[in-house]
């Protein structure tokens, strides 16, 4: 079959405004074993030039595919633009089959097959098999109902075939590369740079975590073969930077140690940057000098909130001197440490506020990052949320860098005044302009005024939509905003029957020991 994959453009800030862009791996992740079985599949990235709704049908109807397939991993605030897309799709071209897949239509599917007739087919959880299911079917003209993890109109009517079982073997699928020109994508200043995964889901249980049911469970490549492949992307195609778009790729120190000591037997030229826990950096305290000699250079850690009382809301299981001391440890191995903090709980107050600076001012932490919390409809925190007031009621607007609900205690400028406020502080301090210009590592320094530039155009940004773009008014609940007060089945996989053990011959070990949400 002829197939193009779709990148739609996203309207976030952070799309827009840093003028970067990584490659979109989730596509990537399908595009290789659709070239494998023998498909003609090309990439339609919308996202780096925002492409208008009429530049991309014209690109997708000059291509002439059989089936389009779109993805995004802002899945919930690029819908949207989704279903312009897709309506203008199906009313040039109304043989051509849509497939859509992501986070938002794992769960909302009914919802979407409700709202258009533009969207034939949604895939469920992790597309790999799936979606190469699927487009065989297709092609051979079988019943989709055989297919697990997909949801379709039969009879007029939204169905849901069974839960697929999640993907046991990471490296059962090669990514396809060949879709992308390398030159094309860039980060961290210019750096040739792209996305890759080392593990899949997370151990722990945050409630406001949008990740942690759609993976199901920790899962992690072949540490070897996984340093292999990022050697090769060095040495062929000259990549300099590898974003890790993992939860917690720290999870198993035993497995994470196999990682590091491959990457530094590769003896290439890269710089690493993720996410992951406090918990797990204060474990590693005595291997952390690997995670630098192996390329790592920054580690996002979030800490939503800290007060002990709120971390224990949200389950995370953290704590506020393992915050604080992971962020030191990481200094005292020249990483940084890119903290993120969440706002918008109910019953915040401004002494919240003020206590959330003080706090961060001892963390001392290198980078900065504030986001809202989003009350998606799979996770546990939506239970918590559902009866609070909507202020964004424009769904491009969920993507964690915008207040959409009222914080009853805080009207929403002082809460956006209060955030510009600490990064500003924050950002400013000695401590913090020393680290960007008179750091003896030059490296950190890039990094630091590379991030520090890209804060300016976003602020600037912030503050102009916010002042004279958004429109913020309370009015519906979160539960009458998305149509129900029943959370939604959290996993979009089939529960596993046994303890996966291929790359991992203890399966405890996995366990030991989220904190970036996604949407």
């Amino acid at each position: 079959m002829r197939i193009l994959l779709l990148h739609p453009p996203h309207t976030a800030i952070g799309s827009r405004v840093p003028r970067e862009n990584l490659p979109p791996f989730g596509l990537l992740c399908l595009g290789g074993p659709l070239i494998d079985a023998g498909h003609d599949v090309t990439l339609l990235n919308a996202d780096p030039n925002a492409l208008s709704v009429n530049e991309i049908l014209s690109q997708i109807l000059a291509h002439k595919p059989d089936a389009v397939l779109i993805g995004h991993s802002g899945s919930t605030s690029a819908h949207p633009t989704v279903l312009q897309i897709t309506n203008g799709l199906k009313a040039a071209a109304p043989d051509v089959m849509v497939i859509y897949g992501g986070v938002y239509p794992t769960y909302h599917w009914q919802d979407i097959l409700t709202e258009t007739d533009a969207i034939d087919c949604i895939v469920r959880g992790e597309g790999e098999e799936t979606t190469l299911a699927l487009i065989n079917a297709l092609q051979n003209r079988t019943p989709l109902i055989a297919i697990p993890g997909i949801a379709f109109r039969q009879n007029g009517r939204p169905k849901a075939t069974r839960p697929a079982p999640m993907i046991r073997d990471l490296e059962a699928n090669r990514i396809g590369w060949e879709l992308i020109e390398f030159d094309d994508y860039g980060y961290w200043g210019g750096r040739k740079s792209v996305i890759m995964q080392f593990s899949r889901g997370c151990p722990h249980l945050c409630t406001y975590c949008g990740q942690r049911g759609f993976w199901t469970k920790w899962r992690h490549r072949d540490p070897v073969k996984f340093a292999a492949e990022i050697a090769h992307l060095v040495r062929e195609h000259g990549v300099e930077l590898i974003n890790l778009a993992d939860e917690t790729p720290t999870s198993s120190r035993r497995i994470w140690r196999q990682f590091l000591e491959a990457m530094i037997a590769q003896n290439v030229e890269v710089t690493i940057i993720g996410s992951t826990r406090a918990d797990d950096i204060v474990r590693d305290a005595d291997i952390l000098h690997l995670y630098k000699k192996a390329g790592v250079l920054r580690f996002l850690l979030g800490i939503e909130g800290t007060d002990e009382a709120t971390l224990k809301t949200l389950q995370k299981g953290g704590t506020v001197q393992k915050d604080q001391k992971a962020i030191q440890l990481l200094r005292e191995n020249g990483i940084i440490g890119l903290c993120t903090f969440a706002v918008g709980f109910e019953q915040e107050t401004d002494r919240d506020y003020w206590q959330l600076l003080r706090q961060l001012l001892r963390y001392d932490p290198d980078q900065i990052m504030s986001v809202y919390a989003t009350p998606h409809r799979w996770t546990p925190y939506y239970n918590d949320a559902k009866d609070r007031r909507v202020i964004q009621h424009d769904q491009r607007l969920w993507d964690y860098k915008h207040q959409v609900m009222e914080t009853p205690k805080v009207p929403a400028w002082r809460v956006f005044a209060w955030v510009k406020t600490i990064e500003f502080i924050l950002q400013l301090r000695p401590r913090a302009l020393w680290r960007s210009y008179l750091h003896p590592d030059a490296e950190i320094r890039h990094a630091m005024r590379w991030y520090t530039r890209m804060g300016r155009r976003v602020v600037l940004r912030e503050f102009w939509h916010f002042i004279f773009l958004e429109v913020r008014r309370a009015g519906q609940t979160v539960a009458e905003y998305w149509g129900g007060d029943r959370q939604l089945d959290e996993n979009a996989h089939a529960k596993p029957t046994r303890e996966i053990t291929p790359c991992c011959p203890n399966p405890t070990d996995a366990q030991q020991t989220k904190n970036r949400p996604n949407s």
